[in-house]
């Protein structure tokens, strides 16, 4: 019995450290945008006084507003365009299955070994002859289909029993109706997962809207973080502050879907 007890309370201690370790940075950076440069340089790991100061000369150098709004438009857009086609795909290929589809599915996953800096340059030259630089449709439209969302909505859709289609079917229910009606409600964890890794996918990404977001009033929040960076003096307090506002989105959504999120991901890989 004491033996059991050592052994509960080794596992949740194991388990405490490691929560706040995977914490910390979160916690440092928080802290350090309240602090002056010199302050996060030497290491505070307390709260300090200077967070409206830093909030001001954030203002004045960068317009973050105008860059929160574009990365929350551009990453709504693309997250909602991805769910849409990402689920009708995954639903088809998984639903109406035959050996066609699996070979285009074999493809749809080999080509995620492609690295996007290979097919960067002729999607900018697509980009620019439509005339869409500068446009959330640029930013959206090589997000639109991608073959893990696709591949991921399959797998969920191998556990949606064909007995409840079937059924459908003869009730005189449309394939859209089943779809609609049926599907999408059973699978809400799987868009929840979904829907996580596209925001934070088009949130995070920076080397596409480097390319096409050229005007300063089209520009999301990682490419105002970069020139933060930029020069020979840094102020990592101000930019401790800017990288807080940016993350925060991403933990708000996380939070709200986590639950949904860990269903998802349990169901994808059963």
């Amino acid at each position: 019995m004491i033996r059991r007890r050592s052994l509960k309370f080794m596992k949740y201690l194991f388990l405490t450290v490691a929560a706040l370790i995977s914490v910390f940075p979160l916690y440092w950076m928080f802290v350090s945008a309240t602090n002056t440069s010199m302050d996060v340089l030497g290491g505070k790991l307390l709260p300090g006084k200077n967070l409206i100061t830093n909030f001001k000369m954030l203002s004045a150098r960068a317009n973050v507003a105008q860059a929160m709004w574009n990365s929350l438009r551009n990453s709504i857009v693309a997250t909602v365009s991805s769910l849409i086609i990402g689920s009708i795909a995954g639903y088809g290929f998984e639903i109406y299955h035959d050996r066609g589809k699996d070979l285009l599915m074999s493809f749809l996953l080999l080509s995620m070994m492609i690295p996007f800096a290979a097919i960067m340059i002729p999607l900018f030259m697509m980009i620019g002859k439509l005339n869409l630089l500068n446009t959330t449709t640029a930013f959206v439209l090589p997000t639109l289909s991608t073959a893990f969302i696709i591949f991921l909505f399959r797998q969920s859709a191998r556990f949606f029993q064909q007995e409840i289609i079937e059924a459908a079917r003869i009730d005189g229910l449309s394939e859209l109706g089943i779809f609609v009606r049926m599907y999408i409600p059973v699978m809400r964890s799987t868009y929840a997962t979904a829907g996580i890794i596209t925001f934070m996918a088009a949130w995070n990404n920076y080397l596409w809207p480097l390319i096409i977001l050229q005007s300063p009033k089209s520009q999301t929040m990682p490419l105002v973080l970069s020139k933060l960076v930029a020069g020979y003096v840094t102020d990592y307090g101000l930019l401790m502050l800017a990288v807080s506002l940016s993350v925060l989105p991403i933990i708000v959504i996380f939070l709200i879907l986590q639950k949904n999120f860990a269903e998802g991901v349990v169901a994808s890989v059963k």
